[in-house]
């Protein structure tokens, strides 16, 4: 006879924001539940790293600004709260009414992705990222190949889906912005190689 699963605990935001001010580690909030992030590898540091560089020097003199994984997005609609590892936010920052030090307004969320997290960010994390009014664009940077994915939303609302490879590049209009594949893979000598 097996034992009937436990039920997990429930959290409020407010229990989630006092765990994550009181704990050095980031965790997300999905659901109610206050989950342990993945723990990065040299080369997706790398990786996040090129991106914020490219960013900032394209973005610099604009209205825009890149930021790294510290910073953590809300999305009121769905609930969940997190830290992508690249948001580009134009104009100011609105946060959340409930959490002072989460965003609610990216144009722009980048994820670098690992074998852990892939399903997710491409799975049900986006459907979150859907939820926000202000966002244009949703990056995922493979951890395997040079390959690039965007997902941008067009002004009548649906999304549509562009791959990129080596030797291309991926333009972002809604920041006035441009990703060179070979540029963010050459940064690094960990990501030379791929």
């Amino acid at each position: 006879m097996t034992e009937p699963a436990r039920a997990l605990p429930r959290y409020s935001y407010a229990e989630y924001r006092s765990f994550e001010n009181s704990n050095p580690a980031r965790h997300e909030f999905v659901d109610g539940q206050i989950l342990a992030m993945a723990g990065g590898t040299p080369a997706h540091a790398r990786l996040q790293a090129a991106l914020l560089y490219v960013l900032e020097r394209q973005l610099e003199g604009q209205p825009c600004q890149a930021f790294p994984s510290d910073l953590r997005v809300r999305i009121v609609a769905s609930g969940l709260a997190t830290y992508p590892d690249v948001s580009v936010i134009c104009g100011d920052i609105e946060t959340a009414p409930e959490d002072p030090n989460a965003a609610v307004n990216p144009v722009l969320v980048i994820e670098v992705l690992s074998d852990i997290t892939e399903s997710w960010d491409r799975g049900e994390k986006f459907e979150h990222y859907r939820k926000i009014a202000s966002l244009h664009g949703y990056v995922l940077v493979s951890h395997r190949e040079r390959r690039v994915d965007l997902w941008w939303r067009d002004p009548q609302g649906p999304w549509h889906e562009r791959r990129v490879g080596s030797g291309e590049t991926l333009d972002l209009p809604f920041v006035k912005a441009t990703l060179v594949v070979d540029e963010i893979y050459d940064r690094s000598p960990l990501t030379r190689s791929l």
